[in-house]
């Protein structure tokens, strides 16, 4: 049996794949906030024998994984968003709980795209150079935008606005994505950020000058490009901002 050109034990052992990462982020986020190596002998000693199962993870990666496969096939992108969707969701994790993006995660995105940007620079032979130019402009464009709003922040408020973790995060972000997904995504940050705050201030769940960690709807921002292609997010958000008349 075969979907969109693919056998369905090809879904079946993305999903097995997913199962096992969704785990394997939860030693991330013990390890990662302590400056500790995650690929390491204690991973095999003490963590696979008193771990429990993240069943509500696993099955989120599986997933998610799956519908990378339904959505991209076997491509250069399905294996590129395989790699960086776990880290976007140790980023979600780690923020919403101890509000830190740590610099190590934060780096192996930036490798990780970098490595990703040359390739797909040497594969697509006629439109590599576009390819390379369009992702050193998102890694611009993303950190940029943010540090900007840090910095005039910063002198408006007389502190931080946004925490530099979020900068270097969307700065990485950039190499995997281009400077038009990038705005795009920064402004579906913000939208999701003032629905969610707006409803938490109602709520009274916390106080006005409390801080929200600004992470997740950076995660939550980004995992929308993976499955939705730019022109028709360009349009949905249109859309939105238009009150429905464009």
């Amino acid at each position: 049996m075969y979907i969109n050109d693919l056998h369905i034990l090809t879904y079946l052992v993305a999903g097995i794949i997913g199962l096992i990462v969704g785990q394997f982020i939860d030693w991330c986020n013990l390890r990662l906030p302590e400056y500790k190596k995650v690929l390491s002998k204690d991973f095999f000693k003490e963590y696979l024998k008193n771990c429990k199962p993240k069943y509500l993870l696993m099955v989120i990666v599986a997933l998610l994984y799956i519908a990378l496969l339904y959505f991209n096939g076997l491509t250069i992108d399905t294996f590129k968003y395989a790699i960086l969707i776990p880290m976007l969701l140790i980023a979600f994790i780690i923020d919403f709980r101890i509000q830190i993006i740590p610099n190590r995660l934060t780096l192996t995105i930036f490798e990780t795209g970098l490595v990703f940007t040359f390739v797909e620079t040497l594969l697509e032979t006629n439109v590599g150079i576009n390819i390379f130019i369009d992702n050193m402009l998102g890694m611009l464009v993303g950190g940029g935008i943010f540090l900007l709003i840090t910095l005039i922040g910063g002198l408006i408020a007389g502190k931080e606005a946004m925490g530099f973790g979020d900068v270097k995060l969307m700065g990485a972000l950039g190499l995997f994505f281009g400077w038009l997904n990038m705005i795009l995504i920064s402004v579906m940050a913000f939208l999701f950020a003032a629905i969610v705050s707006i409803v938490i201030l109602i709520a009274r769940r916390k106080k006005f000058n409390e801080y929200i960690p600004f992470g997740p709807f950076i995660v939550v921002a980004s995992m929308i490009p993976i499955f939705i292609s730019t022109p028709e997010l360009l349009l949905v958000l249109l859309k939105i901002f238009s009150l429905g008349t464009y």
